[in-house]
């Protein structure tokens, strides 16, 4: 199956993945918050995306998936990094990701044409969660001091 194949190809290469997403977060404008991050620990959270990619996909796991982008949206929050600099950074990597799955795979057929599709869908899923899960938890962060900014100003 193209689709195995495909996703073991993906993490195989999760070292080489992972430099090259480290190195579009460090130099996006879209991504300045993390410009000043570790690239050591950029390295390690991608790493982990890329390598683990069959079981984030295969095992379907909204739970698993909420409980990692939880805990992301929170540690941004507490790092002072802009929620739109957050999601900027998730889009990016799910982008590097098709972009190199686009130039290493070639649809021969049909059928592997059809099983690539389906890879593109179960990383947009991924990402739309992960974008989804890591934003409610960076405003949840967020809210209570917000809510408390407020009462400071209103007394």
């Amino acid at each position: 199956m193209l689709s195995n194949r495909l996703i073991k190809t993906i993490e195989t290469h999760a070292e080489e993945l992972t430099r090259g997403a480290v190195k579009k977060l460090q130099s996006s404008p879209h991504t300045p918050s993390y410009h000043r991050l570790s690239a050591d620990r950029l390295h390690l959270q991608l790493f982990e995306v890329y390598h683990d990619l069959g079981q984030w996909l295969w095992k379907n796991s909204d739970q698993a998936i909420q409980i990692r982008y939880d805990e992301l949206g929170k540690q941004r929050f507490k790092e002072g990094i802009p929620l739109a600099e957050v999601l900027w950074a998730l889009v990016l990597t799910k982008e590097h990701l098709r972009e190199c799955i686009g130039t290493s795979m070639s649809a021969n057929s049909a059928l592997d044409l059809h099983r690539e599709q389906e890879i593109y869908r179960l990383i947009g899923r991924f990402f739309d969660r992960a974008i989804c899960y890591a934003a409610e938890a960076y405003e949840r962060e967020a809210s209570p001091r917000r809510e408390d900014a407020v009462a400071t100003v209103v007394h």
